[in-house]
């Protein structure tokens, strides 16, 4: 039970200072994972203008709030402008974000294009309208930038969605590739940023929660999730109940690669190899824990030092 002291008395804490505290706790969290992140990666500079693309969801209404805290504690001046792609689904509330942003008094475009329609028209009925509905959005939104003067767009993936497609990847894909925290876009001429790249998900979920955001669903289009990615998603959610900190490790390796010891001759020179009679950093050592026991007690076994 939670308490305080008071002299020799302790008083437990109500229901709802334990529900404030632990929200405290929560934002703090969230603000020091979104600020590491833009800080190891660079993601914002002095004078930049991020675009921060809003969807309706979870996790972009996340990513603003956070950044709209980041932005009054920051050593740097940079501006905000939240962005949404309504793309005409029949059924979407169309008065929601303005209103939302109109009332936390956020700087916004709503862009008008109906991508609905062009993708119904290509993708067959049944199939998922995911991956052409993404490629409309993603050209748009670099228009938009564009004309906004904005020098950083910024996505609200989090940290596992960004494991999630490196399971799908190598999984269906054959290949080790992820969801980087900051990468150039397709036309090179945009910096495509996510700072909620250590934040996980369940974070966001009750970070939602407690500020009540004006929700919009995604199944608007009548597409459904792809059924991969929800099988991933549900094999990390239960490491992350079974091993704890297992996700946390999965997510540290993907920032500590050793393209030694993998088997891609175009990020290493195998061929080149030659044992010149010089210890190497990525030789057979590679392979050991961080740490040998100081003595091992194996008969026969003699232990080199390099």
């Amino acid at each position: 039970m939670s308490a305080v002291w008071t002299n020799s008395e302790v008083v437990p804490l109500s229901r709802e200072h334990r529900i404030e505290r632990e929200t405290h706790k929560l934002e703090k969290r969230l603000c020091r994972l979104a600020g590491q992140a833009i800080t190891d990666y660079n993601m914002i500079g002095e004078g930049d203008k991020v675009m921060v693309c809003l969807s309706g969801g979870k996790d972009s209404y996340g990513m603003l709030d956070i950044l709209l805290k980041l932005k009054q504690r920051a050593p740097i001046s940079f501006d905000l402008i939240a962005v949404n792609l309504d793309q005409k689904q029949p059924g979407f509330p169309e008065h929601v974000l303005p209103e939302y942003l109109t009332r936390i008094g956020v700087p916004f475009h709503i862009e008008n294009q109906d991508t609905y329609s062009i993708v119904k028209d290509k993708i067959p009925e049944g199939k998922t309208m995911c991956s052409l509905c993404s490629r409309l959005r993603r050209g748009i939104l670099y228009r938009v930038a564009d004309e906004l003067g904005a020098t950083r767009i910024a996505l609200g993936h989090h940290r596992d969605d960004m494991l999630q497609t490196f399971f799908l990847n190598m999984f269906f894909g054959g290949k080790l590739k992820g969801m980087p925290p900051k990468l150039v876009s397709d036309d090179g001429r945009h910096i495509v940023i996510r700072p909620l790249a250590y934040v996980p998900e369940k974070d966001l979920v009750r970070w939602a929660e407690h500020r009540q955001f004006p929700i919009i669903p995604c199944t608007l289009c009548g597409s459904q999730e792809n059924l991969q990615r929800k099988q991933v998603a549900a094999m990390l959610r239960e490491w992350d109940r079974k091993h704890p900190g297992r996700v946390d490790n999965m997510f540290t390796a993907l920032q500590n690669v050793v393209p030694s010891h993998l088997a891609d001759g175009t990020h290493y020179d195998f061929k080149g190899l030659i044992a010149n009679g010089v210890a190497r950093e990525d030789g057979d050592k590679a392979f050991d824990p961080p740490e040998l026991p100081s003595a091992l007690s194996v008969p026969g076994l003699q232990v080199i030092k390099i």
